[in-house]
Parts: structure tokens; C-alpha cells; sequence
């Protein structure tokens, strides 16, 4: 009797697909940003983009018949996760974009898993200092290390463009203070991750629209490109592409969902070449194959198995 593994196989091939399309939207978001700040202040990017995955997510919310979350305390959490993994580092990496090529922010963003193991070490107890997480530790100082090139700085270097690696830096450590928060106080909960996503997200753009007057209001110029960035940041870059990273980790698991994280820096250096005709130094990539190693390293994956 044959066995029909035409679903089967239907299903791998979809997320297999949603898969390469997170790596790709979160690798091109780099690339959107770059775009967006040639008309609006960084301020106004991040509102525009978390303004339209609220949307977004909220319709998805409305459209599952998904119950938000309620009381103080909660919404407390929601809100803090909020500006830790939305406002603060999409602010700083728009920053950013306005001194260095999108390529090499994407480069930095892929310090992000190696952040969130340091500070889930400092600060979750169950988190212990292993010889594969040390060892994963110093690789990624030594890649970033090579990425900054601080012999560049006996030459003439910009000051700013020190301070925006430093900002690529800031919001990676945004991301892993965002994702032990987030482990800490809502595990426990019965809350799904598009429930938690979509509070986050509408508690982040709610905090960006009060801040915006204050920090970012100035003149925008909304050329095609500027809006097309922003509409893609928004709806696709923070709304469908966590809803296709969702399937992925429920599918195929965390760990190998986590391995995205791979791919999104070569995305992104392609992008910035390519469409802005971007130049990434040799210390740059090499830097950034140094870091994913040590992301390798510290998932195991570079470990011999008998």
C-alpha cells in the first residue's frame, strides 16, 4: 500500500521557502534602512516601520481571533521588551545607516546570538559558562575586533563612523538584552509567540510615536523608493517575516531557525554592492566570517560528534 508524502514533502518545501525569505527580508532590511534615511530622520524610519508591522500584526491578531494580553504588570513587560528589541536598536542601526554602508551593519547584526549568550549568562541562572560558549566568545571578540580594524585609526578616519560601529554594536546588545528579558518574564506564560510579537511590536511603535516630535521631527522627502522602503521594513520585514520565522522554529525547531542568523550578513553585503554600489573592506567580511564561526561554535555545530 503506498504511503501519500505529497503533504509532507508540500510542507518542507513551504517552509523551507519561508526560511530562505526571513534570511532574505532580514538581510535586505539593512539595504531599506539605507534607502530610508536619504529622506526622513532615523526617528521617522523606525516609526514608519513599526507603525506598519503593528498594523499588520494586529490584523493577523484580529483575523485569529487572538485574545492581548492583559493587566499592568504585563503590559509593563511588554512595553520595556518593546524599546529593547524594536525602538532602541532600530534606532541605532538607522543612525548608522546615515555614516556606513548597509553591508556593514548587516555585518554587525550578526554579533546578535553571541550578545544575547553573553548576557543571558550575566543574567539567567540556569545559563553556565561552558568551554564551547568561552571559546565561541573569543572568536567573535577576534572577528569584531577585525571588523572595527583599528589599525585603520592611525590614518584619517571619521569620527562618526567609529561612533556608528559602536551604535551596530549597541543594538546587537539591545537584541540580547531583548531576548533574556523576554525569556525571564515570559516563559511562563501561556502567551504565543505572535501574541507576545504583535504586543511588543504595538507596545515599540507606540513609544516611537511619542518620541518622534521630540527626537526626529524634521522634513521628510517621500520619494518611491523611500516609501517602498519603508512600506517593505514595516509589513514585510516586521510583520510577515516574523510570522514566516514563527513557522520555521514551530516546524524545524529553534536551533536550526536560529541558523538564519547565517545568512543575512552575505544578503545584505550582496544588496549594498549591488544596488548602492557599496565597497566592504577585506577585514570587514573577514571580520564577519569570524563572527559567524564563533555563532557556529557556540550552537555546537563545529564540534566532532561520534
Amino acid at each position: 500500500m503506498a504511503v501519500n508524502t505529497a503533504p509532507a514533502s508540500r510542507t518542507v518545501a513551504s517552509v523551507g521557502v519561508q526560511y530562505l525569505a526571513v534570511a532574505a527580508v532580514w538581510g535586505a532590511s539593512f539595504l531599506f534602512i539605507k534607502i530610508a534615511v536619504g529622506g526622513m530622520s532615523p526617528a521617522q524610519v523606525v516609526l514608519g516601520r513599526l507603525a506598519g508591522g503593528a498594523l499588520l500584526l494586529a490584523l493577523l491578531m484580529t483575523l485569529t481571533r487572538r485574545r492581548w494580553p492583559t493587566g499592568l504588570r504585563t503590559w509593563s513587560h511588554l512595553f520595556a521588551i518593546g524599546v529593547l528589541m524594536y525602538v532602541a536598536p532600530f534606532l541605532l542601526f538607522s543612525w548608522a545607516a546615515l555614516h556606513l554602508p548597509s553591508g556593514l551593519s548587516s555585518i554587525f547584526n550578526a554579533t546578535t546570538p553571541i550578545a544575547t549568550m553573553v548576557i543571558a549568562l550575566a543574567v539567567l541562572p540556569d545559563e553556565r559558562l561552558t568551554r564551547l560558549k568561552t571559546a565561541a566568545m573569543l572568536i567573535a571578540a577576534g572577528g569584531i575586533v577585525v571588523v572595527l580594524g583599528p589599525w585603520r585609526f592611525l590614518g584619517e578616519i571619521q569620527e562618526a563612523d567609529v561612533l556608528a560601529q559602536l551604535a551596530c554594536l549597541a543594538a546587537t546588545t539591545c537584541y540580547g538584552l531583548g531576548f533574556t528579558y523576554t525569556r525571564r518574564f515570559f516563559r511562563s506564560h501561556a502567551f504565543d509567540a505572535t501574541t507576545i510579537a504583535a504586543s511588543q511590536v504595538g507596545a515599540g511603535a507606540v513609544t516611537i510615536a511619542v518620541l518622534t516630535p521630540f527626537i526626529g521631527w524634521e522634513p521628510v522627502t517621500l520619494s518611491p523608493s523611500v516609501v517602498v522602503s519603508i512600506v517593505l521594513l514595516g509589513a514585510v520585514g516586521t510583520g510577515l517575516a516574523y510570522i514566516w520565522y514563527t513557522n520555521v522554529i514551530t516546524t524545524w525547531g529553534a536551533t536550526v531557525a536560529s541558523t538564519v542568523t547565517y545568512l543575512t550578513p552575505v544578503v545584505g553585503v550582496i544588496l549594498g554592492v549591488v544596488f548602492l554600489q557599496e565597497r566592504i573592506q577585506w577585514n570587514e567580511i573577514l571580520g564577519g566570517v569570524v563572527v559567524v564561526l564563533a555563532v557556529l561554535v557556540s550552537h555546537g555545530r563545529l564540534t566532532r560528534r561520534t
